[in-house]
């Protein structure tokens, strides 16, 4: 699996739908345009991002502890969206793609609950600086939507993808 190097910072007034687009879209450019040491010409590429937002604005994922506690502060007792681009580049440039949003609502959480997730350090590298399939599930009080979009990747719609590029999946 691959990382690309992109530059992850929002453009000024950029909504989390077309953020989240674009971020996709340069991960399958960068690996895309890396050269043979990097993939075969027939091979499949799959990239996404996945964007947590409050409104129209994007949570980051948290430098420093500081920046984890503002994001905590601002979902506490509150509902906010989780949105994930899936871009599938095929051989001889096609490209398909998939945006999925999910709705997620949290608790109203006491500072002794956000001192504790803050201690335990898993806000590290998360969207939003949280991850529900971690310590964080226990301040879910529900998700509309996919489960796995909220943890990075939403599986149905990227086997969808696949299969209707002739991908054989279960």
């Amino acid at each position: 699996m691959l990382s690309p190097d992109i530059d992850e910072i929002p453009l000024k007034h950029e909504p989390p739908r077309a953020y989240a687009e674009r971020l996709a879209r340069a991960k399958l450019a960068a690996v895309s345009a890396g050269g043979d040491q990097l993939r075969p010409t027939n091979s499949v590429i799959l990239a996404a991002d996945t964007v947590v937002c409050a409104g129209r604005r994007i949570l980051p994922k948290p430098a420093d502890e500081q920046q984890a506690q503002w994001c905590l502060d601002l979902l506490s007792g509150r509902r906010h969206r989780v949105l994930t681009c899936v871009v599938l580049g095929l051989p001889g440039g096609t490209r398909r793609e998939r945006l999925v949003q999910s709705v997620v609502g949290f608790a109203r959480l006491t500072e002794e609950q956000k001192g504790a997730y803050l201690a335990s350090g898993e806000w590290a590298g998360k969207a939003g600086g949280y991850a529900v399939q971690g310590r964080a599930a226990c301040f879910i009080r529900f998700i509309s939507g996919s489960y796995s979009n909220v943890v990075g990747l939403p599986l149905f719609e990227t086997a969808q993808l696949l299969r209707g590029a002739g991908w054989r999946l279960p």
